[in-house]
C-alpha cells in the first residue's frame, strides 16, 4: 500500500512561510538530491493555501505528479490540471493508497496536514529544520490540532545547518 508522506521544510521556530509567504529563507544545499526526493512520489496532496501561493508564483503544478488540491471554495472548472478534492478527503485517500504507484506527497499546508493527521492518514512526517527563526508565518501544525506520536527513523545535518528529521506515525 501506498504511503502518505508529509515532507516539509520548516523554520526552528515551526513555521513552513514566512509572514508573508515567503519561502526565501530556505537554502539550496548541494548534499540535498532533489531529484532523488521527486523520484519517490508521484502523487501530491495540497491544501488551499499553499496551492494559491504555487499558482502566484507560477508554480501550479509539480512535475510529474498527479495533484490533488484540497479546497471547498476552488473550483475544479477553474483548476483543469488538477483535481480539486472539496469533500471526503478519506475516500479520496483510501482510492489513491490503493491504486499501483510511488508514495504520495503530502506537499504543503499545516491545515491539511492536521486534518489528515488527525484522521490516522499520514504514515510518516519528514521535516527539514533550517536554522532561521521567522516569528510568524504559516505553522508546521495549526495549535488546535490532537496529539500526534512520532517515532525518530532516521536523521540527517546537511552543510548549510538545516537537519532533515524522519519520523513515523505510531
Amino acid at each position: 500500500m501506498r504511503r502518505v508522506r508529509y515532507v516539509v521544510v520548516a523554520s526552528l521556530d515551526g513555521y513552513i512561510t514566512a509572514p508573508n509567504e515567503e519561502i526565501d529563507w530556505i537554502p539550496t544545499d548541494p548534499d540535498f538530491d532533489f531529484g532523488a526526493l521527486y523520484s519517490e512520489f508521484d502523487t501530491a496532496l495540497i491544501g488551499r493555501r499553499t496551492f494559491e501561493v504555487m499558482v502566484k508564483s507560477g508554480q501550479g503544478l509539480l512535475p510529474g505528479m498527479e495533484t490533488f488540491v484540497f479546497s471547498r471554495t476552488l473550483r475544479q472548472s477553474d483548476y483543469k490540471r488538477v483535481t480539486v478534492v472539496a469533500e471526503k478527503p478519506e475516500a479520496t485517500l483510501a482510492a489513491l493508497r490503493a491504486k499501483q504507484g510511488k508514495d504520495i506527497w503530502l506537499f504543503g499546508g499545516g491545515s491539511l496536514f492536521r486534518s489528515l493527521a488527525e484522521a490516522k492518514l499520514v504514515d510518516s512526517v519528514e521535516v527539514t529544520v533550517m536554522p532561521v527563526l521567522l516569528g510568524g508565518g504559516i505553522p508546521l501544525l495549526p495549535s488546535s490540532a490532537k496529539r500526534i506520536n512520532l517515532r525518530l527513523e532516521s536523521q540527517k545535518v546537511y552543510k548549510t545547518g538545516g537537519v532533515s528529521l524522519i519520523y513515523a506515525v505510531t
